[in-house]
């Protein structure tokens, strides 16, 4: 009975495949457990949609001030994940491939953002790119501000969200098999080569889910954005605004349009993403 577990569970393993819901003790209990947080996080999030007018959201996202800010959110958050996209893709690729001495250390520093303050992530990076420090006077020399500007945005969001960007890519590249990777280099093609026909097709999935995840995540920044540009205002401030100067009636309806648009492109993305995936 024991050889027939073990290879059921290796032929689950080497399919990747998950088991089949039963209705025993185990899952039952698991399931109830997970119900709770589950509707946990969805009961607020629906509440608050379903409690709002259609026709003051409409007249909500007819407000130049509120459109201009939803347009900034996504723009400054898409052009973060570029950035990150263009300079975090290639360190994972190190972090996934390559063993020198440090590595524990860079991949814990990459995290840090996660864990600390937010607001405290907007100080410090006000002494990097403040207009008395070093780099604000080397970007303000050609013409680049952060304080204030799109510019301090789109740093916040990056400094914040890349983590996510960075360990999904790794994850992505460590499943590539090095044995494929080998043979291309047998066969006569570059690293260059090697990676954008080999690591970086097979990796991809990963890498989109997690340039998905830094975007939704820069998008929905509010703590180290506040600290570096409160001016112009993106979504997430503009909601602290309106709710600090008018009350709750007045940030609602921006707060739910916020949810839809961020919660629509999200499913969107993800659906196209593992589009064709057996779940």
């Amino acid at each position: 009975m024991t050889r027939n577990l073990e290879k059921k569970g290796d032929a689950g393993i080497k399919t990747g495949r998950s088991f089949r819901l039963s209705f025993n003790g185990l899952n039952l209990v698991f399931l109830l457990l997970g119900g709770l947080i589950l509707a946990f996080i969805a009961v607020p999030i629906l509440k608050m949609i379903l409690a709002a007018n259609p026709s003051i959201l409409f007249d909500s996202l007819r407000d130049s001030e509120v459109a201009k800010s939803i347009v900034l959110t996504l723009y400054a958050a898409l052009i973060a994940t570029v950035i990150g996209f263009a300079l975090g893709v290639p360190l994972a690729y190190l972090l996934a491939k390559t063993h020198f001495p440090g590595k524990r250390l860079i991949e814990g520093l990459i995290d840090l953002p996660i864990v600390i303050p937010h607001s405290a992530a907007g100080i410090a990076l006000l002494f990097v790119f403040g207009r008395n420090f070093f780099m604000g006077k080397a970007f303000d020399s050609v013409g680049i501000r952060f304080l204030d500007s799109l510019a301090g945005i789109v740093i916040a969001m990056l400094f914040v969200s890349v983590p996510f960007l960075i360990d999904s890519a790794k994850e992505g590249f460590q499943k590539v098999d090095p044995r494929l990777e080998n043979v291309a280099r047998t066969l006569g093609a570059s690293p260059w080569q090697t990676f954008g026909r080999v690591s970086f097709p097979l990796a991809w999935r990963s890498i989109m889910a997690g340039n998905i995840m830094m975007w939704a995540r820069g998008m929905s920044e509010f703590g180290a954005v506040i600290i570096i540009a409160y001016h112009p205002m993106i979504a997430p401030v503009l909601v602290y605004e309106k709710f600090e100067t008018y009350g709750l009636n007045y940030a609602r309806p921006i707060a739910v349009l916020l949810i839809l648009i961020s919660m629509i492109v999200f499913v969107v993305l993800r659906f196209l993403l593992y589009r064709g995936e057996k779940a």
